[in-house]
């Protein structure tokens, strides 16, 4: 008789710190449970977008889920033809589909909190991108990166025309079509 192992479910607690911090240029995110940890595939993160910065216009084939725990952030959405940032408050959900086009904004003075829940896939490749965030990394926040949005904010109209465009012709999109330059 051959012996079998039976390999035991165990309820965790998983103190903040634990799998560290990684910069995503600019944005961090800290992993709850790392891929692959689940039996379902799933990924929990916290991600924080600190104020003036934002994450580009993007899509992906992974469905994420977005709890805002502190701050404010703003959501882009596409809804038929027309785009809008969504004002999320604290308690916000945001439920992001498989290949919908977002993009997230803290226009806000405070960091951005957020439970994110996702794929196994889509938090592989966080790590594979990111980097172990320093205490640097937390002193420097505001400075302007690639994605900052520290001197404007979404433009007029004409460019939310041409932002709906590009949305069409699955292009990127380019900074400077996205903010205006210092008020």
């Amino acid at each position: 008789m051959q012996a079998t192992h039976l390999v035991h479910a165990t309820t965790r607690l998983v103190p903040r710190g634990t799998y560290g911090v990684l910069d995503v240029f600019g944005p961090t995110v800290e992993f709850l449970t790392l891929p692959g940890e689940t039996d379902d595939g799933y990924c929990v993160m916290i991600g924080t977008v600190p104020p003036g910065l934002a994450v580009p216009l993007h899509s992906h084939p992974d469905p994420e889920d977005f709890f805002l725990l502190s701050g404010a952030i703003q959501a882009l959405a596409q809804r038929g033809e027309n785009i809008e940032w969504l004002n999320v408050k604290p308690g916000g959900f945001v439920h992001v589909p498989s290949g919908a086009k977002h993009a997230w904004r803290n226009t806000s003075s405070e960091p951005a909190v957020q439970l994110i829940t996702t794929t196994a896939n889509l938090g592989r490749f966080f790590q594979e991108i990111g980097r172990t965030a320093t205490q640097e990394h937390f002193r420097r926040h505001q400075r302007p990166t690639i994605f900052s949005i520290s001197h404007g904010w979404l433009r007029n109209t004409n460019t939310a025309s041409a932002v709906r465009r590009r949305m069409h012709q699955s292009e990127l999109i380019s900074r400077s079509e996205w903010f205006a330059g210092p008020p």
